[in-house]
């Protein structure tokens, strides 16, 4: 008799619970965290491109953005399309 099976059903069932909680660290531990952050928000999609630029437009309207800032941002969004 191999020592697995001289085990409870309740220690086998410890012993998968046990190792199913390592699978699961070690693919935490390797996992690479999202790059996304508030300081750091995902690129817009194609179809928020032209909104984008409406807020850029009103935010430099605004005198918030300069014509340099305002012009630099633009011409990024329309590289994206």
């Amino acid at each position: 008799m191999t020592e697995h099976q001289m085990l409870s059903g309740d220690e086998k069932a410890g012993l998968a619970l046990e190792a199913a909680g390592n699978a699961v660290l070690g693919v935490i531990k390797n996992a690479t965290p999202m790059q996304v952050s508030i300081t750091n928000p995902p690129p817009p999609t194609v179809a928020d491109i032209p909104d984008q630029i409406k807020k850029l437009a009103d935010l430099h309207a605004a005198g918030v953005l300069t014509d340099e800032e305002f012009a630099a941002k633009k011409a990024d969004l329309l590289d994206r399309m």
